[in-house]
């Protein structure tokens, strides 16, 4: 049985090394990276800038395995939800991705929504996917892969920018080294070139990994999953929160390095009757009080979970109280609904509305 060596997910230096190794100058390293990440092509046939005896030599040798398409959902708001199989042939692993394009006349991007772990370790009670558990950690291939597939599969009606946030199954500041890996190839100008802007990574507060990110030299913009206004409520619903309360999240925080125009971004899941009183509100303002930051209100989306989502004048009400107190605020309305691909609802769910892969 070969063996092949997985392409897909390398940087430039390991596939420069891996040129080297194979006998061949390392500049070829850099067009086989350019030829899978730029040009996005993974046939090593049709890599017509390598030699004929090296494109030989990848065919059989090496592979680029984009994650298979098992099933997609159409919503009517346009969204749709991929379920991923990984692995080789398909049948290892299944994780999902959500594809959003946004086409008014000040907006022309999609954003694609991508999982970082299959499934989730850190149970927050409001969220479907924790009902999965933890199956295992994506590699940086399998994490840039899912970009690739929805890209490839959406080719005919791109738009012209493109957003990518981590915000799918998993944590992925408990995943670092792959998440990174991945996501310095998809800000790399010579790789997949997304703007840093264009990229979040959301985490529910695993303060080594903010503190870690913190340090990089080039990463994406950092969301943080509060959902709650103290910690009895945030242990509660976010047992995180016992092994990484809030004065020790919000102090890593503040210490966070931010550019002159850079800001955090807290999202906070209004759950009807639990945190979404004007109580809860100003106390969200106390505790965000000195930290560049705005705050995205997102009403819980429906599940199979003992939760109730909020009126809309209790959410005005809380937004304009954050805004009183001098923070930005905004209500996030979580597209897809209706195929069960919104926040808090990736968990492998068959849906009625289904496409042909």
């Amino acid at each position: 049985m070969i063996v092949r060596t997985e392409l897909l997910g390398k940087s430039s230096e390991e596939l420069r090394e891996l040129a080297e190794a194979w006998g061949q100058p390392p500049y070829r390293g850099k067009q086989i990276y350019h030829a899978l990440y730029v040009e996005r092509e993974f046939d090593a046939a049709r890599m017509t800038n390598l030699p004929a005896g090296l494109r030989e030599r990848i065919a059989g040798e090496a592979a680029f395995t984009l994650p298979a398409i098992a099933r997609k959902y159409q919503s009517k708001d346009g969204s749709v939800r991929y379920l991923l199989a990984l692995g080789e042939g398909g049948a290892a692993v299944q994780v999902e991705a959500v594809f959003m394009p946004e086409t008014d006349a000040d907006a022309r991007r999609q954003t694609i929504c991508i999982s970082t772990q299959a499934g989730c370790a850190v149970d927050c009670h409001f969220c479907l996917t924790a009902q999965l558990g933890l199956r295992r950690n994506l590699s940086a291939g399998e994490i840039l892969g899912q970009v690739l597939a929805v890209l490839k599969d959406q080719s005919e009606q791109l738009l012209p920018q493109t957003n990518v946030v981590l915000m799918g199954q998993g944590e992925p500041l408990l995943n670092y080294e792959a998440v990174m890996a991945a996501v310095r190839i998809l800000l790399d100008p010579k790789g997949m070139g997304l703007a840093p802007r264009h990229v979040t990574l959301s985490t529910s507060g695993i303060v080594p990994g903010i503190e870690r990110l913190a340090k990089e030299r080039v990463r994406p913009k950092l969301a943080i999953s509060l959902n709650a206004s103290s910690d009895a409520q945030r242990d509660a619903i976010m047992p995180i929160n016992r092994k990484y309360p809030l004065a020790t999240l919000l102090e890593a925080c503040r210490q966070y390095p931010l550019g002159p125009r850079e800001w955090l971004t807290f999202e906070y899941v209004l759950l009807g009757g639990l945190n979404d009183s004007p109580e809860d509100a100003r106390r969200v303002a106390k505790l965000l009080a000195g930290i560049p930051a705005k705050v995205n209100l997102i009403p819980w989306n429906p599940g199979e979970l003992p939760y109730a989502r909020p009126s809309k004048e209790r959410v005005e009400e809380f937004r304009q109280i954050l805004l009183d107190k001098g923070i930005f605020a905004f209500v996030r309305y979580s597209r897809g609904q209706d195929i069960m691909a919104a926040c808090g609802q990736l968990a492998l769910i068959e849906t009625a509305v289904q496409l042909n892969p």
